[in-house]
């Protein structure tokens, strides 16, 4: 004797707010200023006013977040921006880290 009919399974799904990742560009002493500007408005599409403040304020702190996004978004970005620097010779680095 077999059991036909059908079966209804309820399945709970929960949706969550992704988290969000910075993307944190370093200083060096010789990737020049006018790459970082290209950068951030080419990559990142900043206006240039805002791309030479940005500049400046990671030239003076060592670093600073340039870009808020998701993780796979900030980690192509970082990703992008240092092989674009490679391709020009740059040691420029840049990081992801978690939002808070």
């Amino acid at each position: 004797m077999s059991l036909q009919g059908s079966f209804q399974e309820k399945t709970k799904t929960e949706l969550r707010e992704p988290k969000f990742y910075h993307v944190i560009m370093h200083n060096d002493d010789f990737t020049t200023m006018d790459f970082v500007v290209r950068l951030l408005v080419q990559l990142f599409h900043k206006e240039e006013q805002e791309a030479v403040r940005l500049m400046y304020a990671v030239h003076r702190a060592g670093s600073a977040a340039v870009g808020t996004y998701t993780y796979d978004i900030a980690q192509t970005k970082a990703q992008t921006g240092m092989a674009m620097a490679r391709a020009e010779g740059f040691p420029f680095r840049l990081t992801v880290e978690e939002a808070s």
